[in-house]
């Protein structure tokens, strides 16, 4: 068990591009186009697909990589594709352009346009559909950028250094089928950009450091049907802020810091079908969290450092989902037996590379079209709650399967030769298929899982303390709670302030200093009981005076391992050196006093020596 800290109050202490048919691999290469071509460009006839995937021979000119800083000269009449990707292109000359009356497909990405006038002023393009600006110097767009091209369907302005748009940018873009501004700065999304796209399909808009959407901010776009939100740095989102996407099917928000799952705003786009939270910082995916999402066939949920635990009926009615993935979760351990409910067509679930020791076998039970789960690389336990998993047992049967029993059907195991037992030690190492349902027993032991609860919690004096536990074993156990005064909670209401929910989260409401200390939770059954304790440390409120000057620092434990401690603070005063102490907190006994200076500019410290299981009063001293 790790340290544990207290600070003095009185000092700092998805569905996006073109589908390509898949007799792509049949098309002719290339063609010999015998024009009069510019020099060191190569002209060609090549395939070119539109953007509802019919086939074109397009006679295209490709001058990429030529370090050129002028249109080349001369450009044939017919050409439809041109290529002008990695020059030095600043600005095109219109004369030349307007020469082209069939030009379709129009790439000057990674030049040096810093003004989108010089590309699109003077130049209209009547025949143009897709136009590729990204990775120029682009810093603004002004209004009607793009008016002089009526029917451009699909625009590249990603990578640029974008950190304004004019309400009106995109105004007389009415065919605009797909829009990619991702990776910029824009620091804001104004509701009004999109007012001139009343045909939009596909917005990419991630990779720019918004953190929050305005509500109703993509309420005209009734013909969007993939959003990409992925890398802005959402912290929450509004109740509104996707309402009025009557077509969206598919939404990213990859890479974010949502800590909860957007429930009510995911419940304004009812015709979801692919929904991607894979990195985020979600802790828990909660009861209703994706209740009654009745047209997702996809869901992502991976690679999010925080999250623990999927709790019970946390993936409840959801007929249409056909493909489920929870993997690369390294704290995820505890999947409630009855988290997924009602998912009729599920078909794929995907929990490899997490922290689960089992999985139990009444989740299984409640996917009646399971085909393939994947579970390896996690340390698994084979006992009771894995009797489903031996080849031997060769079917599931619903238990609620009185009469007309359901034909035997096996769930294929991906991955069967890396999916090993990691308990009990008898059976450590081998593959679980291997294992024979006569070697695991038919009851066993609760286990909280280790990684489960964190060593330590900080909570401000008059705030709110939920402690989540969670346990898994047949028959199902009991959880309770021991406080840091040896007070034992369970279900029974305490008068206290202290309340133990169903589901074994311990809530305490306007926690006081004196609530600090250590917490145990206990989980029980007929067969024995598991324990696991988590050390909570209680902030004091800012007070007058010296209190309030220190108001804008704060110390807090960054990192605690079973002998170390790392510190860290901030101070907005100039000092040239502070004074760090440390004391053991033992009321039986006076323990020593340990110091340190502090040199100036430092903010971090990490405290070496420290005894396991053992509270510590740290003081920094201005």
């Amino acid at each position: 068990m790790r340290p544990a800290f207290m600070f003095s109050h009185c000092l700092l202490c998805l569905f996006v591009g073109a589908c390509v048919p898949a007799v792509v691999r049949s098309l002719p290469h290339a063609l010999p186009w015998h024009v009069l071509c510019p020099s060191r460009c190569v002209c060609q006839i090549k395939p070119w697909f539109s953007f509802d995937s019919v086939y074109h021979e397009a006679p295209t000119v490709d001058c990429n990589d030529l370090l050129l800083a002028r249109l080349p000269a001369p450009i044939p009449v017919a050409t439809h594709t041109l290529r002008l990707q990695s020059n030095l292109l600043s600005e095109l000359d219109a004369s030349l352009l307007h020469g082209l009356p069939n030009l379709t497909d129009l790439d000057v990405s990674q030049n040096r346009f810093s003004h989108v006038r010089s590309v699109t002023q003077n130049s209209t393009l009547p025949a143009l559909l897709s136009l590729h600006l990204e990775e120029n110097h682009l810093g603004h767009l002004p209004n009607a950028s793009f008016s002089s091209l009526p029917n451009l369907q699909e625009l590249f302005l990603n990578h640029n250094n974008l950190r304004s748009i004019a309400p009106g940018a995109f105004a007389g873009l009415d065919s605009l089928l797909r829009l990619h501004i991702n990776n910029n700065r824009l620091s804001t999304v104004d509701p009004r950009w999109f007012r001139a796209l009343p045909h939009l399909e596909v917005l990419m808009l991630g990779g720019n450091p918004v953190e929050v959407l305005p509500e109703r901010g993509f309420s005209t776009l009734k013909s969007l049907r993939s959003l990409v939100l992925g890398g802005m740095g959402l912290r929450s989102l509004e109740e509104k802020a996707l309402e009025g996407l009557e077509s969206l099917e598919s939404l990213s928000f990859y890479e974010n810091l949502l800590t909860k799952v957007p429930t009510q705003a995911l419940r304004t786009v009812p015709g979801l079908k692919f929904l991607d939270l894979n990195k985020n910082l979600i802790k828990l995916i909660k009861t209703g969290d994706f209740q009654n999402m009745i047209h997702l066939k996809e869901l992502g949920l991976n690679n999010m450092e925080e999250l623990v635990s999927i709790e019970k009926a946390a993936l409840a009615n959801l007929p249409e989902l056909t493909k489920l993935e929870i993997t690369n979760n390294p704290r995820l351990s505890y999947i409630h037996p009855e988290a997924f409910l009602q998912l009729s067509r599920l078909e794929s679930l995907m929990l490899n590379s997490n922290s689960l020791m089992a999985l139990h076998q009444r989740t299984m039970l409640s996917l009646p079209s399971l085909q393939e789960v994947s579970l390896h690389s996690n340390p698994l336990r084979c006992d009771c709650l894995f009797r489903w998993a031996p080849d031997e047992v060769p079917h599931l049967h619903r238990e609620d399967s009185q009469t007309n029993p359901p034909a035997p059907r096996m769930v294929r195991l991906i991955q069967p030769q890396a999916t090993l037992c990691s308990e009990p030690p008898e059976l450590r190492g081998r593959r679980v298929r291997e294992v024979s349902s006569g070697e695991m027993s038919a009851s066993c032991l609760p286990v909280i899982p280790p990684g489960y609860l964190p060593f330590y919690v900080n909570v401000r004096e008059g705030g709110k303390l939920l402690l989540h536990c969670r346990a898994l074993a047949e028959p199902q156990p009991k959880i309770y709670w021991v406080t840091p005064s040896g007070v034992r909670l369970g279900p029974v209401p305490h008068a206290s302030n202290y309340e133990l929910l169903p589901d074994g989260t311990l809530e305490v409401d306007r926690v006081t200093m004196g609530e600090a200390g250590l917490y145990t939770c206990i989980a029980e059954n007929a067969l024995g009981a598991d324990t696991r304790s988590v050390t909570v440390g209680v902030h004091a409120r800012d007070r007058k005076g010296k209190r309030a000057a220190a108001a804008g620092k704060k110390m807090e434990v960054r990192e605690v391992g079973p002998r170390y401690a790392i510190l860290s603070w901030q101070s907005s005063n100039n000092l040239p050196s502070t004074r760090l102490s440390w004391q053991i907190v033992d009321a039986n006994a006076h323990k020593p006093t340990y110091m340190t200076r502090i040199l100036a500019g430092t903010q971090s410290f990490n405290l070496t020596h420290l005894q396991a299981k053992t509270f510590y009063r740290v003081c920094l001293h201005l």
